[in-house]
């Protein structure tokens, strides 16, 4: 019976590599709404009443960042450096709109600013996965 549950897990484990594509895909496509929310007011309007931010403040670079940033790492283009921009973005955005708030994220709206942060730091490390373009470029 150890031995049956041992293949299963060993398995499950053969299957991290896609499984860490697939985290990738999915934050990718969420942060690239959120960025294409602030630049184009799709699928939603960032600011109060519906509309888009000014394209030359510091959410309009923020959008730029967000959107394009999470094309790229849908695709899985340049995943590393990419991901450690995003990382980064994230951890000002924290501290910038939603720290002075409160000090608990549930509180200051930050939840999503920090899980893309360590989420984009982790792909900064890992890479994109094998379902990427920077595989299919090795």
């Amino acid at each position: 019976m150890h031995k049956q549950i041992h293949k299963h897990v060993s398995n499950w484990q053969s299957w991290a590599p896609y499984i860490q594509s697939a985290l990738r895909i999915v934050a990718a496509l969420l942060f690239t709404l959120v960025g294409t929310s602030k630049l184009f007011a799709f699928p939603i309007g960032a600011m109060q009443g519906g509309g888009a931010v000014p394209l030359y403040s510091l959410m309009g670079l923020a959008g730029f960042l967000e959107a394009f940033g999470g094309l790229m790492m849908l695709f899985g283009l340049f995943t590393r450096p990419i991901a450690f921009v995003l990382s980064g973005e994230m951890a000002v955005a924290y501290f910038l709109a939603h720290f002075s708030r409160s000090i608990w994220p549930m509180m200051n709206g930050g939840t999503d600013a920090i899980l893309f942060c360590f989420i984009w730091l982790y792909f900064s490390s890992a890479g994109a996965g094998p379902w990427s373009l920077d595989a299919i470029r090795k």
